[in-house]
C-alpha cells in the first residue's frame, strides 16, 4: 500500500515534473548542478541566474518548482526556501497538472482585485504559511 501511494505521489504530478526536467536539461550544459533532497530533484547554479534575468521583472524568481523538480539560483537560495518549495511539491501532488491553471487563475483573481498576484496567490500564501510553521523565515517577492 505504501509503495502504491509513493507511485501515485510521483505519477500524478509527473507532467509538471517533466517540464522541470526539460528545463534542467537546458541548464546542465550551462554549469547547473543537480542533487536529490527529500525526494525532490534540485537544480541550481551555473548560468541559471543569467537566464532568470532575461525574464520580465514580474516573473523573475529565486526558485521555482515544477512537480518534483526545484530550480533555483544557487544552493544558498535553495537552502533558504526549501520548505516553501516543498509545500509547492505537496500542492502538485494534490493538483497534478491542474496546478498550472489553478495557480494562474489565483494570480489573475488577485490582479483583478488589485492585489499582488504573487504574494496574495492562494498557493503562495499556503506555501508561506507551511514554511513558516516549520521554521523557514517568510520571504517576499
Amino acid at each position: 500500500m505504501r509503495r502504491a501511494s509513493a507511485i501515485c505521489r510521483y505519477f500524478w504530478p509527473s507532467p509538471a515534473s517533466f517540464v522541470g526536467l526539460v528545463l534542467c536539461g537546458l541548464a546542465l550544459p550551462f554549469g547547473a548542478r543537480m542533487k536529490v533532497v527529500d525526494g525532490a530533484l534540485e537544480v541550481c547554479g551555473g548560468s541559471i541566474h543569467r537566464f532568470i534575468a532575461l525574464l520580465p521583472r514580474p516573473i523573475r524568481f529565486a526558485a521555482i518548482t515544477f512537480g518534483h523538480v526545484i530550480i533555483g539560483v544557487d544552493h544558498a537560495v535553495l537552502d533558504r526556501v526549501r520548505l516553501h518549495e516543498h509545500v509547492h511539491i505537496r500542492q502538485y501532488e494534490r493538483w497534478g497538472l491542474f496546478f498550472f491553471p489553478a495557480y494562474l487563475i489565483s494570480s489573475l483573481v488577485q490582479l483583478v482585485n488589485g492585489r499582488d498576484p504573487y504574494l496574495h496567490n492562494h498557493f503562495e500564501r499556503e506555501a508561506f504559511l507551511g514554511a513558516a510553521s516549520r521554521g523557514e523565515p517568510r520571504r517576499g517577492g
